[in-house]
């Protein structure tokens, strides 16, 4: 039984209400609500029952005095994760360590559905060497920079009788990229310019 409780008074439709914490119980009870995006602790009272999950219990219904019993003997905190469930679902865990790792993951999220730019990359029919040479390196670094690559020949006036060029251009920047990325589709002809996306690998 712990020998050491500290008290804590506060004022309640203009009566004082006295509630008692283990002295070295969480230190998360009484903290402002807004700042705790989960109902713990005291803030779940009013649920008859709830479903335990998580590592550090059998996982299973417990009534609300139970589960809030399993989280003192452990010093950590009853956490409501998904509110809506029939019992609501709870787990015992450090909240701020949950806070923190809930964070952390979200980061970790954001950071991978990084948005994708599409580069564009215009050529004429009649494109030399060292132009080539120039916008495929551009092309590449683009694409290791996991953007996407949209090329294409801009036929102008008469030129147009050079589609055929266009398509033997384009393949061979298709090739030469293909270590970094990957045509999504075979080059096509949209007006006065044929088109082709090219995707980084993963």
């Amino acid at each position: 039984m712990r020998a050491f409780f500290r008290v804590l008074t506060k004022t309640k439709h203009k009566e004082d209400t006295t509630i008692a914490y283990p002295q070295n119980g969480p230190q998360h009870r009484g903290r402002v609500e807004k700042e705790m995006p989960n109902r713990i602790n005291e803030k779940i009272r009013g649920t008859r029952e709830v479903r335990l999950v998580g590592e550090n219990v059998e996982q299973g219904i417990y009534s609300y005095e139970e589960a809030m019993r399993i989280a003192d003997l452990q010093n950590l905190d009853l956490v409501e994760i998904s509110p809506n469930a029939e019992p609501p679902v709870c787990r015992i865990v450090d909240y701020q360590k949950f806070l923190y790792q809930k964070k952390r993951k979200e980061k970790e999220q954001k950071q991978n559905s990084k948005k994708i730019d599409i580069k564009e990359i215009r050529f004429g029919p009649q494109t030399d060497e060292h132009d080539y040479n120039f916008k495929l390196k551009h092309a590449q670094e683009f694409l290791k920079d996991g953007d996407k690559v949209k090329a294409y020949v801009f036929f102008r006036g008469r030129s147009i009788l050079f589609k055929e060029q266009g398509e033997l251009l384009l393949a061979r920047f298709c090739t030469d990229l293909e270590e970094v990325g990957k045509p999504e589709a075979v080059p096509k002809l949209e007006g006065k310019r044929m088109i082709v996306i090219i995707a980084p690998k993963k």
